[in-house]
């Protein structure tokens, strides 16, 4: 199945996050084996324990929900933070990534679903964010994109309209904000379930799981 999303993505030119999250280190490395490089989890525990025994070229997406206080563990060797939903996240990002004298990659997460339960920035917020002092004065943060959640609904309508809504923000941060920021060029949006969707409406990144690993 991995070698099928491969070639379907190739044509896309859309990076594959395999989401190995709650899956043994042994199927990790099977998907190793087969070429995969780049990984996603959700908990930092879990990201942990699996850095420590898998190769240390892969590189860990961390993609769920983050706790400020948790940053410190991860900061040593993750490869791009997608969940920063606030100023506050972000501040302990750069100061645990200048601990480490590293300068870590983040994608703002907006939130473009109608579910309560999902976190994120607004447009607004996000602006007010990368227009203060305390932005500027990150240097050890590299803001790469966006990244956000449709809603879990089989209206592929509103999923399709939830994915052009990033795909606007994006746009807009790129142009005001962003404009001579070649790194400035990821949309994290999709999943097993949407990510032909999500690609359509201009995804570079796609976070499938279950599709890979089966379902949880």
């Amino acid at each position: 199945m991995i070698n099928q999303i491969k070639e379907e993505l190739a044509q896309t030119n859309t990076t594959l996050v395999a989401v190995s999250k709650t899956k043994p280190a042994a199927r990790i490395q099977e998907m190793y084996d087969q070429g995969q490089r780049i990984f996603g989890e959700n908990k930092v525990q879990e990201c942990i324990e699996k850095y420590e025994i898998l190769p240390k070229d892969i590189d860990w997406h961390l993609i769920g929900h983050l706790q400020s206080n948790k940053v410190k563990y991860i900061a040593p060797f993750v490869s791009l933070i997608h969940s920063v939903e606030s100023e506050k996240l972000l501040k302990e990002i750069n100061k645990q990534a200048k601990r480490q004298d590293r300068v870590i990659s983040c994608l703002l997460q907006f939130k473009i679903a109608r579910e309560a339960t999902k976190f994120g920035f607004t447009q607004e917020d996000a602006i007010h964010l990368l227009k203060s002092e305390a932005f500027k004065n990150m240097e050890n943060i590299r803001i790469v994109g966006v990244m956000g959640m449709a809603s879990f609904t089989h209206n592929k309508v509103q999923v399709r309209q939830e994915f052009q809504r990033l795909k606007e923000i994006f746009d807009f941060l790129k142009n005001h904000h962003f404009a001579d920021r070649s790194e400035f060029k990821e949309i994290s949006m999709g999943m097993s379930g949407d990510y032909q969707l999500a690609i359509e409406e201009g995804s570079t990144m796609v976070r499938i799981g279950s599709l890979l690993f089966g379902s949880r």
